[in-house]
């Protein structure tokens, strides 16, 4: 079944919402956006998360040691590089992690040959901050010999076209943010509406 991360969360009602409808994982971001928070506010949004629930710490060209400190204080269960980050520098970071490809053409789509994270992350281009664009790349993009049990897919998703993606994709993971948000503000019953129909489509 196709897994659910809530990405950019910074209310603690909305962690709940998200827990309680069956989130799969939750995204905290730390880079420069509208939706940073600092460690010690992910640190007690991570209270109302449950073991069995991924933490994700969402990172821009940050240091080592900024990443290691709330990889281990939140504590996080893996790493976003969302930046310009070297294959070298993920290695040595050496934690569970998440790479960032942003799809544009075909060329980006074949950069995942060389990533060695856990994960890849599909996603559009940002405009103001990397990612959260809300807008949707050519999904058509990916259908090659990819690893769909590697792939998680952002970039516009919402719970009006979270089905056909899942369709014609197949990916490990989706991953919303502006999708479940309204006047830029998480929304609780989109974030369940959002769930339920990631869940219903392979019920």
């Amino acid at each position: 079944m196709t897994k659910v991360k809530i990405c950019g969360l910074m209310e603690p009602e909305h962690v709940q919402a998200a827990v309680e409808a069956g989130v799969d994982a939750v995204g905290f971001v730390f880079a420069p956006s509208r939706r940073r928070i600092a460690i010690a506010q992910a640190k007690e949004l991570a209270r109302f998360v449950p073991d069995h629930v991924m933490k994700i710490g969402v990172f821009v060209d940050a240091t080592r040691e900024e990443m290691e400190q709330a990889f281990r204080e939140v504590p996080l269960d893996f790493i976003q590089f969302h930046g310009n980050e070297m294959e070298e520098f993920i290695k040595n970071v050496a934690l569970p992690s998440i790479k960032v490809v942003s799809v544009r053409n075909e060329e980006d789509v074949k950069r995942v040959q060389h990533v060695q994270t856990e994960y890849v992350l599909f996603d559009t281009p940002g405009t103001e901050f990397r990612g959260g664009s809300g807008e949707v790349f050519d999904w058509g993009l990916l259908n090659g010999d990819l690893p769909r049990s590697r792939m998680i897919l952002a970039g516009g998703l919402n719970v009006r076209n979270v089905k056909e993606a899942i369709m014609k994709v197949r990916p490990f993971m989706v991953d919303v943010s502006s999708g479940v948000e309204i006047d830029r503000r998480k929304d609780e019953t989109l974030i369940r509406e959002f769930i339920r129909a990631v869940k219903e489509e392979e019920s």
